[in-house]
């Protein structure tokens, strides 16, 4: 990939006078020696994909093997057909979805990885919900994906996103400032407030552990997602404002780089350490025979 920093990205922009996802779709092109067109149906088909993980995510009770979770997201539509969430639909939508999809993950369902299979649900739940509510179509809905993608990309050229390496920083953290560049194409915000919403989304959750309980990707994770897709809008809104972090983006992914170099090991996906061994946690590890 020749675009390894934002600035490299936002200069690409300015130099071509080409949106992020123009630039995006045509690296990936060129690195698959294909052309724009297939490399716009393959996002495609991921967006039918995380459309579906969503569908049967609402559809489904099933609990997971700890029998904490499976059965969250089938509660939020029914407390919203009595009353509306005070953040209104679109808000409504976006938490459902997010849950919606990381519980079709625990049932080894068919999601889309976004970086991760452990924040699978933050970027479909933003895409999808808010095109539903503000009707936007398909065409700028793939311009978004392939912004998150190039967002995703630059960012795992300078740390790996997975939770052993840098704690949940580093997947769902990734997966909300991805999510926040894709909404930020997706309601015409320029590359400059695209890049924007990324430095703000990550920046905000600097530090994040990644402690599951029982080692299982359910405890504290699920609940995350759904958190995670309403800091993106969070994001987006503001750099669509015209709010700008003061430190630059590029900047930013060092900071999270370094930050999960710090984090104790026990705080990296090894589950001997924050919640994972808080004591109702432990009494579920005993419940399941886990060995600590």
């Amino acid at each position: 990939m020749a675009i390894l920093s934002f600035q490299d990205l936002l200069e690409h922009t300015k130099k071509e006078n080409k949106s992020i996802y123009k630039i995006a779709q045509e690296e990936e092109a060129a690195l698959a020696e294909t052309d724009v067109d297939v490399i716009r149906l393959k996002v495609t088909e991921n967006l039918i994909a995380m459309r579906e993980a969503i569908k049967n995510g609402l559809t489904s009770t099933e609990k997971s093997v700890s029998n904490w979770c499976g059965d969250d997201c089938v509660k939020l539509p029914e407390k919203y057909k009595r009353k509306h969430a005070l953040f209104g639909q679109i808000f409504e939508k976006i938490t459902t979805y997010a849950l919606a999809t990381a519980e079709e993950n625990l049932r080894m369902g068919r999601i889309v990885a976004c970086p991760t299979a452990g924040s699978c649900g933050i970027v479909p739940a933003v895409i999808v919900a808010v095109s539903e509510e503000e009707k936007i179509p398909e065409s700028k809905q793939i311009d978004g994906l392939l912004t998150a993608g190039i967002v995703g990309l630059i960012i795992s050229a300078k740390v790996r996103l997975a939770g052993a390496v840098a704690g949940c920083q580093a997947e769902c953290g990734v997966a909300s400032a991805m999510a926040a560049a894709a909404l930020t194409e997706m309601l015409g915000g320029t590359p400059g407030e695209v890049i924007q919403a990324v430095s703000l989304a990550l920046k905000n959750i600097l530090g994040l552990t990644c402690d599951p309980v029982c080692g299982l990707v359910e405890v504290p994770c699920i609940k995350r997602n759904a958190f995670l897709a309403v800091h993106a809008v969070t994001a987006a809104e503001l750099a669509l404002c015209g709010v700008e972090s003061k430190i630059p983006a590029d900047e930013v992914v060092d900071t999270l780089k370094i930050t999960g170099q710090l984090m104790s090991p026990l705080l990296k996906e090894t589950s001997q350490g924050g919640l994972a061994k808080t004591k109702t946690a432990l009494e579920l590890e005993k419940k399941l025979g886990i060995k600590g």
